[in-house]
């Protein structure tokens, strides 16, 4: 697909309340809209005013979505080829700099890389792409085109099963854009060798996120005993074995995961250190504490707590709940290395969470460092919605 400069169709108008908005933010939501002018239709490119009539940017538009706009530029650009190219030659040359010692990672974050609503995903040399809002949907084929001439990937596969697609209206899919093979790809990630399931595994079938975080906390494993818990598919303790670790537990729910825990085990031959159950995570910490096991090492990775604000006090109290139940399965100067990807908890909430935990744990703990998602997630200044991964990791007494 060649694509000249894009058209312009219609006019969006921000009123008052977009004034609260925080600078630099990319989402224009339908009460942040005056009026529209034209008939632009889904992923149409739009001319944003600001309520005193100058103009904002261009954006991609979208009736059927809560937010009508995502911002693409503020400069006076247009929208052609070259603007498409430029912005993933950018996100391309920034994971250049900044990934090491992987062949698995983030290579275009959304809004982050200013391409509200595109994932790409790099395993070896296959491309896994989500296009999450009708704009990107619209030109999927283009950016397809655009990865094939500047990385010249085997495959790009397209997995566009996230049910945020249904908000935009658009269907649920997976196949291949480009190319075919199959759908389980091989990668390394420090001294370790994972598999990853493009079609099936959550999210595009890796957490790119959490590389990092996994390499820091296996560093604390060596000699001791260590517990996973949310373990999935098996990657921190795997890495904590490799590391060192006399013994792991990992508990999970999904038997489909548990097996490919097993498999990467084998693999990276720490299968005869690593012990993998099925059970309800909450339910087996009890019974651990109830039982007296101590662990020098204890690492939650739960899914997300809460999806929105509303969501919020539930979710520190279940945040508050695992976190004291692992506080009081380490043993005196063990280390818990806890995460939450629940993007409304906050940085501070989720480590007030944490203290308190400790409190009606009865122990005493100390914080030796805050993290976050990897440098291949990089956040943008403005939109904290791109700020989405906490990870704290604290000493107990």
């Amino acid at each position: 697909m060649t694509m000249s400069v894009e058209k312009v169709i219609g006019q969006v108008t921000l009123n008052r309340h977009w004034l609260a908005h925080e600078p630099g933010h990319l989402w224009v939501y339908r009460g942040h809209i005056d009026g529209i002018k034209g008939q632009p239709a889904p992923g149409d490119v739009v001319e944003v005013l600001r309520p005193d009539g100058r103009r904002h940017g261009l954006g991609l538009f979208n009736p059927s979505s809560k937010i009508m706009v995502r911002l693409l530029t503020c400069e006076d650009e247009l929208v052609d080829e070259a603007f498409w190219r430029s912005r993933i030659n950018q996100a391309i040359r920034l994971r250049r700099r900044v990934v090491t010692g992987t062949n698995a990672y983030r290579l275009i974050f959304g809004e982050s890389d200013r391409l509200p609503g595109l994932i790409v995903d790099q395993y070896g040399d296959v491309l896994v792409v989500q296009t999450l809002i009708y704009g990107m949907d619209r030109r999927k084929e283009m950016i397809s085109n655009l990865l094939l001439q500047e990385l010249r990937p085997s495959a790009i596969y397209l997995r566009n099963d996230a049910k945020s697609r249904q908000l935009e209206g658009l269907p649920l899919e997976r196949k291949f854009l480009y190319g075919e093979g199959p759908t389980e790809v091989e990668i390394k990630e420090g001294a370790a060798r994972f598999f990853v399931n493009i079609e099936r595994g959550q999210k595009t079938g890796w957490f790119c996120d959490q590389r990092d975080n996994r390499l820091v906390a296996a560093k604390l494993a060596e000699g001791g005993e260590v517990l996973d818990v949310f373990c999935h598919t098996g990657a921190f303790g795997i890495h904590a074995a490799l590391a060192g670790a006399r013994a792991v537990e990992g508990l999970d729910v999904s038997e489909e995961a548990l097996a490919m825990a097993r498999r990467h085990a084998l693999m990276n031959r720490v299968e005869t250190r690593c012990l993998y159950r099925k059970v309800d995570a909450f339910e087996e910490m009890r019974h651990l504490v109830k039982a007296g096991r101590r662990y020098d090492l204890v690492m939650l990775d739960p899914p997300a707590f809460a999806r929105s604000r509303q969501a919020l006090a539930h979710a520190l109290a279940g945040y508050k709940d695992i976190n004291r139940l692992g506080i009081k399965l380490l043993k005196p100067e063990g280390f818990l290395v806890t995460s939450s990807c629940s993007q409304p908890v906050s940085d501070e909430a989720f480590w007030t969470t944490i203290q308190s935990a400790a409190r009606d744990a009865g122990r005493s703990v100390r914080l030796i460092e805050r993290r976050g998602q990897g440098s291949d997630h990089p956040v943008l200044a403005g939109m904290p919605e791109t700020r989405y991964l906490k990870c704290c990791i604290v000493q107990v007494f």
